[in-house]
Formats: C-alpha cells, sequence, structure tokens
C-alpha cells in the first residue's frame, strides 16, 4: 500500500460529470413529491449546492429557489457547521414539498444544522459518503469515505505526474 496524500485518492468531477449527475438526480426526484408527485421549492447549500440545485429545478420546472449558506470547511478541514444565511423562512415552513440539494454529503453534520431549520424537507445530493449516507433521502453516486472530490468550480487545467514512471 502507498502513502498517499489526501488529494491524492481524488474523484475528479467535470462539468459535463456533474451536470450528467444532477440531472440523473432530477430523475430520481421526479414524480416522489408530497404535491401530486411534484415539490414547490428547492433550496441549494451553498456553496456546492448550488450547481446541482440550479440543474434540479430545471429539470422539474421548480420556479422558488433559495439558499442556505452554511460554513464547515476551511479549504480541506471542516470544523463545526453554522448557518451564515437561511432561506425565507416564511416561504419555506417546515420543509415540506421542499427539496433541500447539495453537491455532496460527506460526515452529515452540515445537514443536521439544515434538516434542524427544514425538519420536513427532502435531502438530495449529487454525491454520498458512508458516514453521511444516513442524513440523506436521496443521492446519485456512492464515494468512499476516504475519498476527496473535486468538484470542477475547483480545477484548472495542469499537467499531472504519472503515479509510476516518468512519461
Amino acid at each position: 500500500m502507498t502513502d498517499r496524500l489526501p488529494h491524492e485518492k481524488g474523484f475528479h468531477v467535470s462539468w459535463d460529470q456533474l451536470h450528467r449527475d444532477a440531472r440523473a438526480l432530477a430523475w430520481r426526484l421526479d414524480g416522489h413529491g408530497p404535491a401530486d408527485g411534484g415539490w414547490r421549492a428547492v433550496v441549494a447549500i451553498t456553496r456546492g449546492g448550488m450547481a446541482p440545485a440550479m440543474i434540479v429545478a430545471r429539470e422539474l420546472d421548480i420556479r422558488t429557489v433559495d439558499t442556505i449558506s452554511v460554513k464547515s470547511y476551511n479549504r480541506q478541514n471542516q470544523g463545526e457547521p453554522r448557518v451564515i444565511k437561511y432561506p425565507d423562512m416564511q416561504a419555506m415552513g417546515d420543509g415540506t414539498g421542499v427539496l433541500i440539494v447539495d453537491d455532496l454529503v460527506d460526515t452529515g453534520r452540515t445537514l443536521e444544522v439544515v434538516r434542524a431549520a427544514l425538519p420536513k424537507a427532502h435531502v438530495a445530493t449529487v454525491y454520498a459518503k458512508p458516514k453521511g449516507k444516513p442524513m440523506v433521502d436521496t443521492y446519485v453516486t456512492e464515494v468512499s469515505q476516504d475519498t476527496w472530490i473535486f468538484f470542477p468550480w475547483d480545477m484548472a487545467l495542469q499537467y499531472v505526474e504519472p503515479y509510476r514512471g516518468t512519461d
């Protein structure tokens, strides 16, 4: 076994892949809302949930879109999650008929805070790690807990040395 840095066991997601996976999430959610199968609103967990939430809202023709801003990461270090901005709570109520969308659930700590604010909302993520999976109602792809997901908004194109050899 090799000793790799956390970023070396990475799952790199392109914009195309994220779009395909977010559409797959929408397909899983279609027809499963409480209002004759429909959803009345989408709440994106910022910042990572904004792109998938926009795609889900478009695919499911949901026009009410808001955000909840939760900060729990400082670069690759996770700390205590705290809400920086809530959605329009008068419009969201207890969360009935509301989809909460995020890019990833890691440990589930961020979703604990969000679920406390909107206890009856349906939580959907594109990617899920084992520790956080119990906090999610719907997801598309599971990755191992020790995998770091590189999202397209975090990356730039550059050369990367191969694991073995020099060419």
